[in-house]
């Protein structure tokens, strides 16, 4: 990825740069008779990573489209960058880059080529900076070494690394990617991990759909859960997990005496393990538990929120999920609809 030094604010034509890189209302798409989106309101925080989660159906792609201005919404708001589309897309999406929906390259021309015609559309890549872009966005994604194979013989895994590199190829203000970890290996899906964190420490936000809870939990500071096509929950992926939590992890060398204190006290608690105790959080608050234990002379070395985990937050979202395998209606009508 090349270099640059202008900044954000000059990067997208504007005095200052607004408190978020993309934001909806009331966003709403309907296909005939189904609703894919339903009455979104998303906030994507400048430098955050935020990770989109939903099940199929639950309106990940569709909104992803219509933030990027490849769907026009049926009804509801788009801002991107601080523009309101459509009529500020030509001056937010040079500064967007995108993996949506698996990437697209001629099938007779090595990854190299491909990504040589796509940089002679890039608005902000002047054409003597094309050849180092392209080399440097190869080699950020690990695809070096393959850039001179035909593209139609590239694996699953080496075409989303193609695509990824097509996003990267200039420096960006915000990153979008749809499952950018598909038909990877492990190591690809570490590299993947790595190119997004470098872009955070670079101060370029990052909205990541994926079905990987664990990457997602491992990569992005903010998440948005979708659920039959309308946000469920969205915020901080550490205050969510907290919010979610209703137990207090307690260390202490006299944890015996501990409980029989917090069970005086009418306080749920019970052994965790070593020296550790779970304190549930019913009808009590951290704050009032430790008050307990001081007033008993127990003596805390450590007391922290027990974290839920982010698969328990996310099947506790969308548990009305229908039973069903398989492309829901949403999913059959987006096919159809490209």
């Amino acid at each position: 990825m090349t270099t640059s030094t202008s900044t954000p604010a000059e990067r997208a034509d504007d005095v200052t740069a607004p408190a978020l890189a993309a934001r909806t209302r009331g966003l709403r798409k309907v296909y005939g008779r189904t609703v894919a989106v339903d009455r979104v309101d998303l906030d994507v925080p400048r430098g955050a990573v935020l990770g989109m989660l939903g099940p199929n159906g639950s309106g990940k792609t569709t909104t992803i489209r219509m933030l990027l201005g490849l769907v026009r919404p049926t009804e509801g708001e788009v801002e991107l960058l601080g523009r309101a589309l459509p009529d500020g897309a030509a001056a937010a999406l040079p500064h967007v880059g995108a993996l949506v929906e698996g990437p697209g390259f001629h099938p007779f021309l090595t990854g190299r080529e491909n990504l040589r015609r796509v940089a002679a559309f890039e608005p902000l890549l002047a054409t003597g900076d094309i050849k180092r872009a392209v080399e440097d966005a190869l080699e950020r994604v690990g695809l070096a070494a393959a850039a001179h194979r035909r593209y139609r013989g590239y694996s699953l895994g080496m075409k989303q690394r193609l695509g990824l590199a097509a996003a990267l190829l200039v420096p960006r203000e915000l990153i979008v990617l749809d499952e950018p970890t598909n038909g990877l290996d492990p190591a690809g899906t570490r590299e993947v991990r790595n190119v997004i964190a470098e872009l955070r420490t670079g101060s370029t936000t990052v909205v990541v759909s994926s079905h990987l809870l664990s990457e997602i939990e491992a990569t992005c500071t903010h998440v948005a859960v979708l659920h039959r096509g309308t946000v469920v929950a969205q915020g901080g992926l550490t205050e969510l997990l907290q919010a979610e939590s209703s137990a207090l992890l307690v260390t202490t060398p006299e944890w015996v005496r501990a409980l029989n204190v917090l069970r005086d006290a009418r306080i749920s608690a019970r052994a965790a393990g070593g020296e550790s105790l779970r304190v549930e959080l019913i009808g009590t608050t951290p704050p009032a538990v430790l008050e307990a234990l001081v007033k008993g002379g127990i003596p805390v070395w450590e007391a922290r929120r027990q974290r839920t985990g982010l698969e328990e937050l996310f099947a506790r979202l969308t548990e009305a999920e229908e039973a069903e395998e398989g492309l829901s209606a949403v999913d059959t009508v987006e096919e159809g609809a490209r």
